[in-house]
């Protein structure tokens, strides 16, 4: 399992036109899932991310989690997240979990963060408009298996 977690003022999501899912002050996180996934990596992810001190706190440090920043989520999925680059210039999708066993996971990953926080999501498999406003810039990848976070120049 990998997200990316960006740190926003304010995300939103939105198909054909339709806003469906709206923060202000949070984290905009892009998820994504491999056929090795389980619930074992949801628990590790969900625990890392209302834990990860990158909200500053009252001298401008980045000490506070979310919970501490009471911020909200913005759930989205994107299975791009397991593109495999390596040959070719056409991104090869084959690790990325199939549709309807990447739904249920990313269903449970959002029930799970929703025992903390607030969390907005987009629709699964549906083609989305993501606005992001970064504050800081602030993006964090993070792999549950700790795959394509390394060696990346290889």
């Amino acid at each position: 399992m990998r997200v990316v977690i960006q740190r926003v003022k304010k995300a939103s999501v939105a198909i054909e036109n339709k806003v469906v899912g709206k923060i202000d002050n949070g984290l905009c996180i892009l998820v994504g899932f491999t056929d090795k996934d389980n619930e074992s990596d949801i628990d590790y992810l969900v625990k890392k991310i209302i834990n990860l001190r990158i909200f500053n706190d009252e001298q401008g440090i980045m000490n506070k989690s979310i919970l501490d920043a009471k911020g909200s989520i913005l759930s989205i999925s994107q299975f791009t997240l397991y593109a495999d680059t390596k040959k070719g210039n056409r991104p090869s999708y084959i690790k990325a979990m199939k549709g309807e066993s990447a739904t249920l996971l990313y269903d449970v990953f959002n029930q799970k963060l929703k025992e903390y926080v607030e969390v907005q999501t987009g629709i699964f498999g549906a083609d989305m408009l993501v606005s992001i406003e970064n504050d800081g810039p602030v993006t964090i990848i993070i792999d549950s298996k700790g795959e394509g976070t390394q060696k990346c120049y290889e």
